[in-house]
Parts: structure tokens; C-alpha cells; sequence
């Protein structure tokens, strides 16, 4: 059985190793990167079978995604090698040691040519968990039809529903996104959000608050990731609060992936809500404490690195 199954865009990246403006000869890492197939990493890493679901092209950038995927351990035999479109790219420019500037070629290209048909019904039912975030539906009406396909097949077989709202203000305007959202809340068993993404569906207030009326809405577990201040996480049975882990940070990109891949496998190992916050918490300290969206996320037996106690229960 796969534990998580999630699907989404995953684009090429060329991140500037200095700052200052782009111009001939500066440096530049090559990688890929992705909301989604960042999760599927971290979760992979911790011990559980994942799954992603997208679409690449037929490209020597859609090729390093895959083989890049399969080499963590992440299952892509339902990715499609698209012929009709090249892979994302996405340029990242640290304009200043302290300001990261992100511009994206996707409009049209493979990732977001995603759509129902790509939807593996038995995959979906064999699934523990599906993960889907508010990235893919407003990238076109097929993203959009392939992520209620497969919430609506989740659902049907009893798996549960991962929600990460991942508002992005380029992609779509705050009443675009707050109709849809609203939706995928109601259908959702966990939901992840900022304090920002969480007022497009319920009213402003502090963290618990908001996660409470999250609560109202339809999931059983409501998380709001608060940045340096930690997180909050409210169910029906109890809230819990987690400070940040300490760490020196080198990188801040991708640590909301980071947090909400640990949180996910502290459900699939079965710990309880602190035990869970813990464990995403960690994740995400690892993550911003190396260069690059997903590379520095922990393996099981390094998560004590941080701590002097064990967060692998």
C-alpha cells in the first residue's frame, strides 16, 4: 500500500548561488522543485511509500525531475512524459542577501497541462493519505478537475484528505481562491494554512481561533503554520502548540512544504498531535537549515540531531 499519494506541478529550478542581479557569469544551481513532490520527499525520507502524479516534458529537465523523484525513493510510474509541452522553469534570483525574487515559466507548459485523465482511481484508493495543495488548481481547469477527481476518489474510499491551502497571489485573485478553497476545506480531513491563507476562508482572529473555525468548516485536524512564531494545531479532541526548533538558517524556501511532510508522517506513524507537530517542526528546521527546497529534509535515524530527546515516536 502507498502511504501518501499527492500530484501537482514540479518545475525545473535555476537558484542564484550569490546575491546581487542576474547578469552573464553569475552562478547558478540547477535543481527542481515542487509543493507537492517536496512532501512526497520528505514523507519518502521518513520511512513511508509515496507517490507523485504529474506532468513533465519531454526534456532533459523533465528527465532530472523524474529520475531525481525515483532516487527518493518516491513512486512516479503515473507521472506522464507530456510531447506536447517542455517542463516548467523557475528562476530564482537572490536580488539581495535578504530577498529572494521568483519568476516562473509554466503558463501552457507540462505541469499545468495536468488533468482527470492522469488520475489513478486504485492508486487514490490505495492511499493512506492524499495531499493536495491550493498550488495546482489555479494553475487551469484541468489541474483544477484532477484535484477535485481525486479528492472526490479519496473520499469515496475512506483515505484520508491532506489540504495545504498554499495561497499564491500570482496565480489567482483572493475571491478566485477563497470560492475554491472553500470547497476543498469542507472536503478535507487535515488542513494546513498560514494565518493569511486561513482569513480567505474564515474570519480573521489569533492562530487557535481561526484553526477552530477551520475546524467548523468539515476537517478533523486543523494546522496553522506560523512562521517563526511555531504552530498551532487544533482537532476535536485537543489543541497543541509547537515553538520553532532552533537552528541557523541558510535558506527559508520550502519550509511550509517541509513542516507539512512531517506533520504527515507523524500521522502515518501514528503519534499523537504534540508527538506530530514535533516531528513537522524538526522537519522544517532541517529544511531552511540548507540551500534549496527539499535537500536538506532529515532521514529517520538524523531527526535526534536537533534535539536531546527522540521525536521518532
Amino acid at each position: 500500500m502507498t502511504a501518501l499519494v499527492t500530484l501537482g506541478e514540479t518545475m525545473a529550478v535555476l537558484a542564484a548561488e550569490r546575491p546581487g542581479p542576474l547578469a552573464c557569469g553569475t552562478p547558478l544551481r540547477l535543481g527542481f522543485a515542487g509543493a507537492e513532490a517536496t512532501v512526497a520527499i520528505g514523507v519518502s525520507r521518513l520511512g513511508h511509500a509515496a507517490s507523485w502524479i504529474g506532468r513533465v516534458g519531454a526534456d532533459s529537465a523533465g528527465t532530472m525531475i523524474l529520475d531525481g523523484l525515483r532516487g527518493e525513493a518516491v513512486d512516479v510510474t503515473r507521472a506522464r512524459v507530456d510531447d506536447a509541452a517542455p517542463t516548467g522553469l523557475m528562476l530564482r534570483e537572490r536580488r539581495t542577501p535578504d530577498h529572494t525574487r521568483v519568476t516562473y515559466y509554466r503558463r501552457g507548459l507540462a505541469g499545468a497541462r495536468l488533468d482527470p485523465g492522469d488520475i489513478d482511481p486504485e492508486l487514490v484508493a490505495r492511499a493512506r493519505v492524499l495531499h493536495v495543495t491550493g498550488i495546482t488548481p489555479a494553475l487551469g481547469d484541468g489541474p483544477l478537475a484532477a484535484v477535485r477527481r481525486a479528492v472526490d476518489l479519496a473520499r469515496a474510499a475512506g483515505v484520508t484528505v491532506s489540504l495545504d491551502l498554499n495561497y499564491r497571489a500570482r496565480l489567482w485573485n483572493r475571491q478566485e481562491a477563497a470560492a475554491e478553497l472553500n470547497h476543498l476545506v469542507a472536503r478535507a480531513d487535515i488542513v494546513f494554512a498560514g494565518p493569511d491563507e486561513a482569513s480567505l476562508v474564515v474570519p480573521e482572529a489569533d492562530p487557535a481561533t481561526m484553526a477552530r473555525t477551520l475546524l467548523g468548516l468539515g476537517p478533523r485536524e486543523a494546522v496553522l503554520k506560523l512562521g517563526a512564531r511555531g504552530a498551532v494545531a487544533v482537532t476535536h479532541d485537543g489543541e497543541a502548540v509547537q515553538d520553532i526548533v532552533p537552528v541557523t538558517p541558510v535558506d527559508p524556501i520550502g519550509a511550509g512544504d517541509a513542516f507539512v511532510a512531517g506533520y504527515l508522517a507523524g500521522h502515518l506513524d501514528g503519534t499523537d498531535l504534540p508527538g506530530r507537530l514535533l516531528l513537522a517542526a524538526t522537519c522544517g528546521a532541517f529544511a531552511v537549515a540548507a540551500p534549496g527546497d527539499w535537500e536538506g529534509l532529515p532521514r529517520r535515524a538524523e531527526l535526534d540531531l536537533l534535539h536531546g530527546a527522540d521525536v521518532t515516536r
